[in-house]
């Protein structure tokens, strides 16, 4: 890290300037910090920041999850959530509006027509599927019923991580709800990637037959997108009954004023689960190697048992505690 700090008349303020060259040695927040500590020892404070150029995503997370805890409040929130503690703990907005967008890293790499499905308002979204084309389908719809499930189970853990009384189960129930995050993030990626492997199996179709060598090459080709648009849905399979184990720790442990939702998001999770395994199943079936093909049925009708008697179980919860 490299500082160097100088008083400003004409505005009345002492300004710190800082390069930090190993921001895994020296984060953002830390930096930071150890200035708001040093402006105190001398009966000033710190009333804001700026950032010149852009800084990686992950930076601002790590701030925004410090700043929670700092504050005694879950760090299980959303990324964007966790951006905007970061601004406002840090200042960042305090000489200029702060655009993440603009600012940070990844987004600034990030192709906006990659997530066009998740970018939708819901009301949209909704439009869109039931327009006459087949993506999105069942799929997509899977994955962000199995996000909505991931979400309520974060919900009941933020609201336990708040609960009255229960202060000393913060990190328990924040825990649970970053858990519940990731797994909501998975499910929201796999809404596009879902839509993305059906569109790459049509556009296999179209590609030229009219050589040996075009039809060995499109043969290939589809079997490829084949194989891929059964893995996408085996990984919302796979992300979706993991929301299980959250539901059920929110209904066995979570605010009891709160087991319903729990439950609702365990009845969203089976949904995706099922959803995923008819997509796995119809696939499967156009897939050249049957031996790989039978792999991936048996292991979702695997997943799609256990998800049937999870939710059973977990309902079964929620009405003994309702």
């Amino acid at each position: 890290m490299k500082g160097i700090g100088w008083y400003i008349p004409e505005y009345g303020v002492a300004q710190v300037s800082m390069n930090l060259t190993n921001i895994e040695v020296t984060p953002l927040h830390v930096a930071f910090e150890e200035c708001c500590r040093s402006a105190d020892r001398r009966g000033m404070r710190v009333t804001g920041s700026e950032l010149v150029g852009l800084v990686p995503l992950k930076v601002m997370t790590e701030a925004g999850r410090y700043f929670l805890q700092k504050q005694k409040w879950s760090a299980g929130v959303s990324e964007e959530e966790l951006i905007h503690i970061a601004v406002k703990s840090l200042g960042l907005d305090e000489l200029a509006p702060f655009d993440p967008k603009k600012k940070i890293i990844e987004y600034q790499l990030a192709n906006e027509k990659s997530a066009p499905l998740v970018a939708m308002d819901l009301r949209a979204f909704a439009n869109e599927t039931a327009k006459d084309s087949p993506a999105p389908g069942g799929g997509s719809i899977s994955a962000y019923v199995g996000a909505l499930g991931a979400a309520l189970g974060t919900m009941v853990a933020n609201l336990s991580a708040g609960k009255r009384g229960w202060d000393d189960r913060l990190e328990e129930f924040s825990a649970w709800a970053e858990k519940g995050q990731a797994l909501k993030d998975t499910l929201l990626r796999l809404v596009d990637e879902d839509t993305a492997a059906f569109n790459q199996i049509m556009a296999t179709f179209r590609l030229p037959k009219e050589t040996t060598e075009e039809k060995a090459a499109r043969k290939q080709a589809v079997q490829a997108a084949t194989r891929y648009a059964i893995e996408t849905p085996m990984r919302t399979m796979e992300a979706a009954f993991a929301v299980f184990e959250l539901a059920e720790a929110m209904v066995q442990e979570g605010n009891p004023n709160s087991v319903s939702d729990a439950g609702v998001g365990a009845l969203c999770a089976r949904a995706a689960v099922f959803g995923g395994w008819m997509n796995v199943k119809i696939n499967a079936s156009s897939l050249a190697d049957k031996e790989l093909a039978a792999d991936f049925v048996q292991k979702a009708e695997a997943i799609a048992k256990r998800a049937d008697e999870w939710e059973k179980e977990i309902l079964k919860m929620v009405e003994g505690k309702m």
